[in-house]
């Protein structure tokens, strides 16, 4: 019998599938659903630093700073009556999903300040989550900043949340570090469980018509797994952190991907969102097929069997593979 367990941020999980944070989240009853079709755990969608601060001085200087000199500024931000729930609401919707559900329940916190939003990270704990995902989504638009000061901020932020709470965080990171495998390492020093790779910025788009510049989103395609496999293959044994893998997470084979650069948990938003919660089924069902056809009895032996300490060749995941792929390439003409 194949053992599809694994574990993430100090919580035992049936298996490594774990619904992202998406509008899916949003209704306890598809919870509900997602978990009925396997989800081992649910990343709920996110509180927004905005919902909770609109009116402080200290959110007012992040979501200012720089909106002269970028296109995602603060028209990009979504208006607060557009908001489906408030912070207390929030709140009480953890309540609720923990009522309903028995797997673990990670809430979402997105912000970029060390204000007094920090207090909610504290009622979400005390509102029985299981961890907390802090949702970092920061653009460095201002060139006066330098790439110190933005980790510093980032830094800064992990250690007052650290110091708050008392359950597991991980923290959901983009990829636009100018060295991204120490900064993790920082990270990890500080004390998080989890890295989650990578958030998706959305970018805004231009009305050639109308003369305007327009928000969009796009789902997640497979193709986008390629990043986060390497920098969780690179990282993998490096960090204590568990390393957590999300965008472009689709199919089994991308789940068995994730497992085999190192990640514990393959987190699911946009294949969800297409196909619903019933697909979750249909990946696990296809996952123990192909574990059976070779041979794997466990999620956990194969974890890692891929990442930079584990290949042959570890060179593959950095330059050396660079050079390699346009060496190959040939042209039709």
């Amino acid at each position: 019998m194949v053992d599809l367990t694994t574990t993430y941020l100090g919580l035992k999980l049936k298996n490594p599938i774990v619904p992202s944070s998406s509008p899916l989240m949003q209704k306890v009853d598809t919870v509900k659903q997602l978990e009925d079709a396997g989800a081992a755990a649910v990343v709920l969608h996110s509180l927004f630093e905005e919902q909770i601060m609109k009116e402080s001085e200290l959110l007012d200087h992040y979501l200012n700073y720089g909106t002269e000199g970028y296109w995602e500024a603060l028209s990009f931000f979504p208006d607060q009556k557009s908001y489906l729930i408030g912070a207390d609401a929030y709140v009480e919707h953890i309540r609720k999903v923990k009522a309903a559900v028995k797997i673990p329940v990670i809430a979402s916190l997105n912000g970029v300040s060390t204000g007094g939003w920090l207090k909610y990270a504290q009622r979400i704990q005390d509102a029985g989550a299981d961890a907390l995902e802090l949702n970092m989504y920061y653009l460095a638009a201002e060139p006066q900043q330098t790439s110190r000061d933005i980790e510093e901020m980032y830094l800064e932020l992990v250690r007052v949340l650290r110091a708050s709470v008392r359950i597991p965080i991980a923290i959901k990171l983009g990829s636009e570090f100018t060295a991204f495998a120490n900064f993790v390492k920082r990270l990890d020093e500080i004390g998080v469980n989890g890295i989650v790779l990578f958030n998706r910025f959305y970018q805004p788009d231009f009305n050639i018509e109308d003369l305007e510049v327009e928000p969009t989103l796009d789902l997640s395609q497979s193709y986008e797994l390629r990043s986060r496999l390497r920098w969780v293959g690179i990282l993998y044994g490096n960090v204590k952190a568990d390393l957590a893998i999300t965008g472009g997470v689709h199919t089994t084979t991308d789940v068995i991907k994730c497992m085999m650069a190192g990640a514990r948990v393959a987190m699911m938003a946009s294949a969800l969102l297409q196909r619903g919660p019933a697909h979750i089924r249909t990946v696990l069902n296809e996952m123990v097929e192909w574990m059976e056809k070779h041979e794997y009895v466990s999620v956990q032996q194969m974890q890692g069997s891929m990442s930079q300490k584990s290949v042959a060749y570890p060179a593959a995941f950095e330059r050396a593979n660079y050079i390699k792929v346009l060496q190959s390439f040939r042209p039709a003409i």
